[in-house]
């Protein structure tokens, strides 16, 4: 059946575990103890000890280092926020609309928390954007995705198969739109990420790279996530499992690996130091190869590209131990969480 049918509210007929991640039988009643799937569990636990807020970060040295940015790179940090905002806000009602599908309610309960992230991560732009620019400023910043036509054409291409699905929800639409998941969550913020980081090696804007490392260690679960309900389903559903699904995602990556190039070469290009254009091309196209193997298809994408991280400095920053710092004397290379006691725990 290529259709894909919305989860029962309730089901007294059913079982509790499910019989199947969609187009199953469940009573919809979650217990932790009783559940399909293996890795569900330890990802509601990973998910639920990395909750933060926005307000744990300061930004009082941002406040006094956004002034002294070179104009490029204000223009650069105002037009990747813009994008971030409107990535993470599409993604939280997308989230909505596959948990709906999902049979399982182990899953589902894991989509409702990943909505919830990015909802703190969208509320993180607009807290980031109150601490250095006015209010008309942040107003023009969460326009940009009407006005620059680069980031129009990259967020069009995501939002489409998204909408394929959630206007025709086929398994087939279903697994495409995954596809377009990983390249938003696992791709499309690469460039971004590396921007912001870059910046914080030369201690500019800390705070903010700090709230982006938050965001990042999120995301990198999100994409997890939604490759292993990917695979489910094709393992639960193997008549899907086809080379044209295989040909869809190889193409779509390489696609979208030109776009968010494009998108890197208009906002970063050479124009800002410490990132060449050459690197960050290269970091994107791993990246596109990274995800498309992680879905099952190898490098496929671009198999001339590296198959080592072109941007080794950037490990520092998407691999740090989220840990307690002192809350006012962040380092570039030090990110930190606020706990419950005072905030002031070495790290």
């Amino acid at each position: 059946m290529s259709e894909v049918v919305k989860r029962s509210i309730m089901d007294s007929s059913a079982p509790n575990k499910s019989t199947g991640i969609i187009n199953g039988s469940s009573s919809n009643v979650l217990n932790w103890d009783d559940v399909r799937y293996s890795w569900a569990y330890p990802k509601y636990k990973r998910m639920l000890a990395n909750f933060w807020q926005p307000f744990e970060i300061n930004m009082s040295a941002d406040v006094k280092s956004y002034p002294n940015l070179s104009n490029t790179e204000k223009d650069a940090f105002l037009k990747i926020i813009g994008l971030l905002a409107l990535l993470d806000s599409i993604q939280s009602d997308y989230a909505g609309k596959v948990a709906d599908y999902l049979t399982d309610s182990s899953v589902n309960a894991l989509m409702i928390m990943l909505a919830q992230q990015e909802v703190i991560h969208n509320h993180s732009y607009s807290y980031v954007l109150s601490s250095v620019v006015p209010q008309h400023v942040q107003n023009e910043v969460f326009d940009y995705w009407r006005t620059e036509e680069t980031l129009k054409q990259r967020n069009d291409f995501v939002t489409r198969g998204y909408k394929d699905f959630a206007e025709s929800p086929t398994i087939e639409n279903l697994l495409k739109s995954i596809i377009f998941d990983v390249i938003l969550e696992g791709l499309f913020f690469y460039s971004g990420f590396a921007f912001f980081y870059n910046l914080a090696r030369n201690q500019k804007m800390v705070g903010t790279s700090t709230m982006i490392n938050y965001i990042n260690r999120d995301e990198q679960i999100h994409v997890d996530l939604f490759v292993k309900i990917y695979k489910a389903v094709l393992d639960e559903n193997p008549e899907y499992n086809t080379p044209e699904l295989e040909d869809f995602a190889v193409e779509t990556f390489r696609k979208a690996a030109e776009l968010e190039v494009e998108w890197g070469r208009s906002v970063i290009g050479d124009k800002i130091d410490g990132i060449s254009m050459d690197d960050l091309e290269n970091y994107i196209k791993f990246y596109a190869n990274v995800r498309c193997n992680q879905l099952g298809y190898g490098h496929k994408a671009f198999p001339e590209a590296p198959r080592r991280n072109p941007m080794r400095w950037i490990k520092a920053y998407e691999e740090v131990d989220l840990g307690k710092s002192d809350f006012f004397e962040q380092k570039s290379r030090q990110y930190t969480k606020v706990g419950q006691d005072n905030g002031f725990d070495e790290l």
